[in-house]
């Protein structure tokens, strides 16, 4: 939660107090790749500590919001904002500003091996509070907190490309909370798991939000949407937002 200049207090609630700036914001975006439309002047907001999910058909271009709001992509018109910066290419390229924005929100792909590469699933979870300077005493204390909480200390010593899809998200995960990031979107987190891992993740994402971090993501499933209790987002075959 947040301060605002009155002393009202920001919150994920539905009726937001007033003053509380959202913590992402699409105003008007477009996207398109060559001549395919991929987003169609989205507007949406999310506010602090909420639970949001994107739903829609294939194509209807919710993986490419996700790299927008991650700063993978840019807004070709409209914009983008997170805590109030503007998102674009031009503030990419100012290195501290990227470094920064990357460590306050963590994307977890669809596909858990296009972010694991290192020889360890202990040296893929130090990887990111290195890349954000911290000391050596420091990077192991939380590589050790998130072995733990992600129940994947087993795993510590194994290469990352052995494990199977269920331990790969969890590792994916540790990695980005290690980095303890204002909010978390996952494109698509339940594809690829069996039942057990499925259910253990829906859990997790709802102990992370009780907890009070915002969290973002896509899927195809309505049951997700209700397991979780997330505000819905849909995302229409015209690439508009149809529900908010």
């Amino acid at each position: 939660m947040n301060d605002t200049a009155d002393g009202s207090i920001c919150s994920a609630s539905a009726e937001p107090a007033a003053g509380c700036a959202p913590l992402i914001e699409f105003d008007r975006v477009v996207f398109s790749y060559e001549d395919a439309l991929a987003v169609d002047g989205v507007s949406f907001t999310v506010q602090a500590g909420e639970m949001v999910a994107l739903t829609g058909p294939n194509g209807s271009g919710k993986s490419t919001m996700l790299r927008i709001m991650n700063g993978l992509s840019f807004a070709q018109s409209g914009s983008y904002r997170f805590d109030g910066s503007t998102i674009d290419a031009h503030s990419m390229k100012d290195a501290l500003f990227a470094k920064r924005f990357h460590q306050r929100l963590g994307y977890i792909f669809q596909n858990s091996d296009t972010q694991l590469f290192c020889p360890s699933v202990r040296e893929e979870i130090a990887f990111g509070p290195r890349q954000m300077g911290l000391s050596e005493d420091a990077i192991e204390g939380r590589v050790e907190d998130m072995l733990d909480l992600l129940g994947v200390r087993a795993l510590a010593q194994r290469a990352p490309y052995r494990l199977s899809g269920g331990e790969k998200r969890r590792v994916a995960l540790a990695c980005i909370i290690a980095m303890n990031p204002d909010a978390l979107v996952l494109d698509e987190p339940q594809n690829g798991l069996d039942e057990d891992a499925q259910g253990w993740l829906m859990g997790f994402l709802r102990e992370l939000s009780a907890a009070g971090k915002t969290i973002l993501l896509t899927t195809h499933h309505r049951d997700v949407v209700k397991s979780l209790h997330a505000r819905e987002v849909h995302i229409d075959k015209n690439h508009h937002i149809a529900i908010e």
